[in-house]
């Protein structure tokens, strides 16, 4: 399974492949002036400034690298990044992954588009779908993977900054990474509140799982109108939570090595945030395929310049290929972590047994009753 996902954030327009062609043969003349002649872009005599290379602060580009530069204790703010492919081996879908992924197995909502169950026009007008699907993805149904796990041990062992990511199903809290340490960029299913802008009277998840997993769209009971309750997650159309760009701003400058999982790197603005590091940072990307690589249009739009995995230039980015979890468990061994690790997946592990038989044994003890209950 893929380790893409294009979390629920940021309305694109789409145009036409002709105007769209045009507009950027038009950008890409403008701007690759600009980029290479600097001072002004109808001088085309101005030479470009050359820049020396950032100094590489691991020894080689590789895990072992990585886990030498953290085992020296050259790194005291991780901060990790992280999409849907951290999730998948939990049993949550991602969003692109063709065949399996959630936008191909939304037909059975009649939407006009896959991303309406998405859009927040829509949902104002027609909740009903995204509830529908709510109740498969509702938190309480999936136990956290690996790499939440990894993440938590990051923060025991004093090197996780932040946790920031796309992903809506709270999994990294069940893995216990303390709720100071996670920024849900696009929200979650965490809290919710009523729609009505007069209102906006907010709803704990287990008030909301109690409405979704009855098939009910969640009303709120404090106002005349009787708004709908919406879960705390960024719709397109919508903007991001107030603290996230304060949050980028005050940790991003003090990164010392950046983890990037399960990510496509194709949302913004949450794609551009590899770019806010200092520029010396390492950064690592785990994930089944190589993303988030350089743009050169974005380049010459100033909104970054991507990673650099295959140049000659390279001297700061290292990619893990493979799932999530294989890349976690490889830095582990290589950190010396394993037994940490492991006794902390097996504790997850035994609370998901729990659970399972706690299930198991409500659920017969129900289907007791009903029997008592025949004629």
């Amino acid at each position: 399974m893929s380790d893409k996902k294009e979390e629920t954030a940021g309305v694109q327009g789409d145009e036409s492949e002709e105007s769209g062609a045009s507009q950027m043969d038009v950008l890409r003349e403008l701007f690759g002036r600009f980029a290479l002649y600097g001072r002004d872009i109808g001088d085309p005599a101005a030479e470009p400034e050359s820049k020396p290379k950032p100094e590489q602060l691991l020894k080689e580009l590789t895990a072992q690298g990585v886990a030498d530069y953290i085992k020296e204790g050259k790194c005291k703010n991780i901060i990790v990044m992280s999409g849907a492919g951290i999730s998948t081996s939990a049993g949550i879908p991602d969003f692109r992954s063709p065949g399996t992924g959630l936008y191909d197995n939304l037909q059975k909502y009649n939407l006009p588009n896959p991303q309406a169950i998405f859009e927040i026009g829509f949902f104002k007008e027609n909740p009903e779908p995204f509830f529908t699907l709510s109740k498969e993805l509702f938190p309480g149904k999936f136990h956290p993977t690996p790499c939440h796990f990894f993440i938590r041990l990051l923060h025991e062992k004093g090197l996780l900054l932040r946790h920031f990511t796309q992903n809506i199903d709270t999994l990294d809290r069940v893995a216990g990474v303390p709720d100071e340490k996670i920024m849900e960029a696009h929200g979650s299913f965490h809290v919710g509140h009523c729609l009505n802008a007069d209102c906006r009277k907010e709803y704990s998840e287990e008030w909301m799982r109690e409405k979704i997993m009855a098939d009910l769209v969640p009303k709120c009971k404090a106002c005349e109108t009787g708004g709908v309750v919406k879960p705390d997650i960024v719709f397109f159309g919508e903007s991001l939570p107030v603290k996230f760009f304060p949050l980028v701003m005050q940790d991003f400058p003090k990164c010392d090595l950046l983890l990037v999982m399960g990510t496509s790197l194709v949302v913004q603005p949450f794609a551009s945030l590899i770019d806010k590091v200092p520029e010396t940072t390492p950064r690592v990307l785990i994930n089944n395929e190589k993303t988030g690589q350089t743009d050169p249009l974005m380049m010459m739009l100033g909104m970054g310049s991507g990673m650099d995995f295959d140049s000659d230039n390279k001297y700061r980015d290292v990619a893990l290929l493979g799932s999530c979890d294989d890349g976690c468990k490889k830095l582990v061994e290589l950190l010396g972590w394993k037994k940490e690790f492991d006794a902390l997946c097996e504790k997850g592990a035994d609370q998901k047994g729990e659970e399972a038989k706690t299930a198991s044994g409500a659920a017969a003890e129900a289907s007791s009753e009903d029997t008592k209950r025949e004629p």
